[in-house]
């Protein structure tokens, strides 16, 4: 199992599992997990969002900068504390975002193209059952 898994980090990482057709590749990873985590939160500021993707308050101060910079991200005051500031997926974001997560679903259909829709349901129940006892692991609550 450790082979397989070791195998399949570094396949991911060599593809980068980004997708077919003009999307492939795109987006890199932390863009995309930042940028799905703002769709599925809404407006969030810096220090709920490093909480809720388990990385520290400056690794995402850096990696939203790029993503504001290229208006996928508006950055806005928080509106009951004009101090704070509240990261917001733009329209301009929310398109690019359909467009990657369109690109990599055609991507995991290619991949599993030969296989019927159990054998794809119970692979994306294992897999995200392995990734929430892999996280729970390295949390510092979870972890040793």
């Amino acid at each position: 199992m450790q082979h397989q898994v070791a195998l399949f980090a570094r396949r991911a990482e060599q593809t980068r599992l980004g997708g077919v057709g003009q999307g492939r590749n795109s987006m890199d990873r932390a863009a995309y997990l930042l940028l799905n985590r703002l769709d599925q939160e809404g407006p969030t500021g810096v220090k709920a969002l490093a909480c809720g993707m388990g990385i520290d308050s400056s690794t995402v101060t850096r990696q939203v900068a790029p993503l504001v910079d290229s208006g996928l991200v508006e950055r806005t005051s928080h509106p009951e504390d004009g101090r704070a500031v509240v990261l917001e997926l733009s329209a301009r974001g929310a398109a690019r975002l359909d467009q990657v997560r369109a690109s990599r679903r055609a991507l995991m259909a290619l991949l599993t193209e030969d296989w019927d829709e159990r054998e794809r349901s119970t692979f994306c129940d294992l897999l995200a059952r392995f990734n929430e006892a892999l996280a729970a692991a390295h949390s510092p609550v979870g972890g040793s």
